[in-house]
């Protein structure tokens, strides 16, 4: 990848940075969300924004915190700048829950009660004692005595002590039961405050944390606010134009474009950019900085074939279903950033959001980690050695079918019970899938036809290849028999490049393939 025109005006790369006034203030590129806020403080004052990690949420609490503080000169040039009275500073309180073990019975208590002596001892207030939902009144109540105005109240990663104790239950309860508490309060001294945000990855139900606090405007999917983090293709085209030259602009796009909260206009990931422009590599920035463990434990635990991940939809209550002990996969996976909005439509008046995987790095990084999970450790290493572009590329079915018989061939039958994929067809559709969604390749599942829907097509340079899949008792050929009845090849004749069709039938007895046919589209 060559590297950037050394001519043009560069500013130095905010990787990690966290605090507006370094950005503003130290010569970093500074994507303006002002007017987002400037929206948010004309037409309301107690909000909630989930969105997923490295999105940029604690930058936008920064940036509000400085701006009710009066720090005029950090927004100098920015949209809010003429529109903002900077004579009427407000106190702010803001609680970070970003940092800790909050697995630990103790540690939610012991950090609060720390970030509310830090803010006592600051504002020059005498430490506090008694339960933590009397000092975060006191504390409150004092400000807005004490400064004359009322409080600006941010929260930065509200759920994290939830989350974080999710593998233990009764912490997890626990911390959930303290922190509706301590939210609850917000809503009793809504006379002392003058604006709340609070922000974090999960949006639990509003009845299990935030009963005492059911005032709040949630905005995370409310398509004015669908940029408020992130980066659009405005902002890389205005904003890092510096940074472009050298890069391949649909391959940007490809990798990391995609995300979206019903606007319209997708957002890059910032996290991605900014260390893609840092390497000039296209690789998996971002996933690479997270443990999905706990999200692909659920996937399998529960059954869900990898090809059905694509086609989940949903409403958004069933989107906010999220909670210790009633969780969708649908929301696990959505508000966690591993599945976007691709569409919505309306139904008896309700809207349902189609689901998808937002980029290339997503669906190829989550795939491999499956295929990872789905495969014993021998299996794997095969799995990662697949030379499935050059089969394809030589269009070398018996080299593809020889493949995935010696990776089946290594998946020991306690395996099989061990991994609670819905049915053999499911397990070994899931691996397919996986092996080539891992390696990138352009899928679609559950390709839809006027005459039903195979179950996965493969598009490359080299053709079009239509698979279906049958879980059988003995080899009968009706999988390739179904793709040639039903038209599944059709929809592709256009596109003027071979059309492969590739029925599959798996044994249940020899947990195998059974049959392995391929016929050229006529």
């Amino acid at each position: 990848m060559s590297a950037p025109d050394d001519g043009a005006a560069k500013r130095r790369l905010p990787i990690g940075i966290q605090t507006f006034r370094e950005v503003r203030g130290e010569g970093y590129y500074y994507v303006d969300k002002t007017a987002h806020v400037q929206r948010m403080t004309d037409g309301g004052k107690h909000y909630f924004l989930s969105r997923p990690r490295r999105f940029g949420k604690s930058l936008l609490l920064d940036t509000i915190k400085e701006l009710f503080e009066g720090s005029e000169e950090l927004f100098r040039g920015l949209a809010i700048h003429d529109r903002w009275d900077w004579g009427r500073p407000h106190p702010v309180l803001r609680l970070d829950f970003g940092g800790g073990d909050f697995e630990q019975p103790s540690w939610l208590s012991e950090d609060l009660t720390l970030q509310l002596e830090a803010i006592e001892r600051s504002a020059g207030i005498a430490v506090g004692s008694g339960s933590a939902p009397a000092r975060f009144r006191r504390l409150i109540a004092e400000l807005r005595e004490r400064s004359g105005r009322r409080v600006a109240v941010l929260v930065d990663e509200y759920d994290k002590p939830i989350l974080d104790a999710l593998g233990t239950p009764e912490v997890a309860r626990a911390n959930r039961s303290f922190l509706r508490g301590l939210y609850s309060v917000i809503k009793s001294c809504d006379a002392h405050i003058e604006f709340t945000l609070l922000t974090g990855v999960s949006k639990f139900a509003k009845v299990s944390i935030f009963s005492g606090l059911n005032n709040l405007t949630d905005i995370t999917l409310d398509p004015a606010y669908s940029a408020i983090c992130g980066y659009t293709e405005r902002d890389l085209d205005e904003v890092f134009a510096p940074e472009l030259p050298g890069l391949d602009r649909d391959e940007v796009r490809r990798w990391y474009n995609g995300y979206s909260w019903r606007g319209a206009e997708k957002v890059y990931n910032p996290f991605d950019i900014l260390l893609l422009f840092r390497q000039r590599e296209f690789k998996a920035h971002w996933f690479e900085t997270g443990s999905p463990k706990f999200l692909i434990d659920t996937l399998l635990r529960r059954g869900v074939p990898t090809p059905n991940l694509e086609g989940m939809v949903g409403s958004e209550a069933l989107l906010s279903a999220f909670d210790i002990d009633e969780m969708s996969v649908e929301a696990l996976l959505f508000q966690t950033g591993y599945l976007t909005i691709t569409g919505e439509d309306a139904q008896n008046g309700l809207a349902q959001y189609r689901l998808g995987y937002p980029n290339r790095e997503v669906r190829q990084s989550l795939n491999e980690r499956l295929l990872w999970a789905l495969l014993p450790h021998a299996a794997r290493r095969r799995a990662d050695d697949a030379p499935l572009r050059e089969l394809l590329a030589a269009n070398d079915f018996e080299g593809l079918e020889a493949f995935f018989r010696s990776l089946f061939a290594g998946v020991p039958h306690q395996w099989h019970v061990n991994n609670n994929i819905q049915n053999y067809e499911g397990y070994y559709a899931s691996v397919v899938y996986s092996c080539f969604a891992a390696r990138g390749f352009d899928l679609v599942p559950e390709d839809s036809s006027s005459a039903g829907r195979a179950d996965m097509v493969v598009r490359s340079e080299s053709g079009v290849y239509v698979f279906e899949f049958k879980s059988v008792e003995r080899a009968s050929g009706r999988a390739l028999t179904q793709i040639k009845d039903r038209g599944y090849a059709d929809k592709y004749r256009h596109r003027g490049q071979p059309v492969y069709l590739i029925g599959v039938e798996f044994s249940r007895e020899d947990r195998n393939i059974a049959t392995f046919e391929v016929a050229r589209a006529a």
